[in-house]
């Protein structure tokens, strides 16, 4: 079995619509596919519809997270954690969800407002036009800077020149305690996964004892095999999940044509699978 348990369609910063994510993992090979959108379920039933035959959809979701351990900084930083089957709809879970999407709106227009200052020629409309679905993020303003000029790569915008953190456009936004989320995703009868947490070059670095931590309040799984992790790295987190008892899983965290189109270029274990499920 090859399993990829970490997607994205356009229905948050992916480029290719649910239906097309879930032909695509098929044309791949893949038999097992986890649809991961940021804060949002909203790609689970355009997926289903259009699930071909033979490959089975996870439903899951990256939820944003706030860490004051990430980075090796006091200040608190973004921390993603990948929820996996569990039920949307759990009152708590769901209310703390659209709490965070509805602050992505408030921060993405600020965000713009500020680059309008700056003589950028970005506009509310065409990001949301980028983003389509319920769930706006910065690669979406990114992309609508592309377009005007203002960068020559995806990779500039993420700066404190523009809207990276610290940056001139740069504006914070709500985020869950971890800890939170991940209790929150058992109480909707599901299981979580810290995402990529040795990405260095994307600002992604946990300490063991931040993943410790999550471990002791529930977290089942730790992202280990992720095109943002070296060998070196994968090595020492799949030490720490066998020590707390962690499930190691393998993704591409494919965001379409913003990645290349790599779903299935990381996977994770059959066995570590349906101990994920077994966990649920």
């Amino acid at each position: 079995m090859r399993i990829d348990l970490h997607s994205h369609s356009d229905v948050s910063d992916g480029t290719r619509p649910p239906a097309e994510v879930v032909r695509l993992a098929s044309k791949a090979g893949l038999d097992v596919l986890a649809l991961t959108d940021h804060d949002t379920a909203g790609g689970w039933a355009e997926a289903r519809a259009a699930l071909p035959d033979g490959l089975t959809l996870v439903p899951g979701m990256e939820l944003s997270c706030k860490h004051s351990a990430g980075f090796g900084n006091p200040e608190p930083d973004s921390l993603h954690l990948l929820g996996y089957l569990f039920d949307p709809d759990e009152p708590e879970l769901a209310s703390e969800v659209a709490r965070v999407r509805d602050d992505r709106v408030l921060r993405a227009q600020r965000m713009v407002e500020l680059l309008q200052e700056l003589s950028v020629p970005v506009t509310w409309e065409r990001v949301r036009e980028l983003a389509q679905g319920e769930s706006v993020g910065r690669p979406h303003i990114a992309r609508a800077m592309l377009e005007a000029g203002a960068i020559e790569t995806m990779d500039e915008a993420f700066t404190p020149e523009w809207i990276g953190p610290g940056g001139r456009a740069h504006v914070d936004r709500y985020a869950l305690d971890p800890v939170r989320a991940v209790q929150l995703i058992r109480g909707a009868g599901g299981v979580s996964v810290i995402a990529h947490p040795r990405a260095t070059k994307r600002g992604y670095v946990f300490s063991d004892e931040v993943i410790e931590e999550l471990a002791a309040a529930g977290l089942t799984g730790v992202e280990v095999d992720h095109p943002d992790h070296t060998p070196p790295d994968r090595a020492a987190l799949r030490a720490l999940a066998s020590r707390l008892d962690l499930v190691p899983t393998g993704s591409s965290d494919d965001h379409g044509a913003l990645t290349g189109d790599r779903l299935g270029c990381e996977t994770t274990a059959p066995e570590a699978y349906q101990e994920l499920v077994s966990r649920a």
